[in-house]
């Protein structure tokens, strides 16, 4: 089973950084897990943010955040559209169809026997 995250929204915040302190460059980013496997392909419930400064590199976890960078990320988890998608692949409705012949096969067979 192959997991990807796929990003769904992504936000520059106008706040310090608490690494660096500069005032530009936070950006924020939503990304939701992905999950295909043989049969389909489906977008789970677990998203992922992530808070980077672009000015200094460096990942900002949640334990340093400042209550500005908290509000804005409240806000923009609002707008985070989380995407509901399950979506069959086509082997699986060849390999269905194909139990589905042999299945009426037998059946027509085992009638016509008796």
């Amino acid at each position: 089973m192959k997991t990807t995250y796929k990003t769904i929204h992504t936000a520059a915040l106008q706040c310090n950084c608490p690494e660096c302190y500069s005032s530009s460059g936070l950006e924020l980013s939503f990304k939701q897990e992905w999950k295909d496997t043989f049969w389909s392909k489906k977008a789970t419930d677990v998203v992922r943010e992530e808070l980077v400064c672009k000015h200094c590199d460096f990942p900002i976890y949640p334990v340093s955040w400042t209550e500005d960078i908290e509000r804005l990320y409240e806000y923009h988890n609002k707008l985070a559209k989380k995407e509901t998608y399950k979506k069959l692949k086509a082997q699986t409705y060849i390999i269905g169809l194909g139990l589905l012949v042999i299945l009426c096969v037998v059946i027509y067979g085992v009638i016509t026997y008796y």
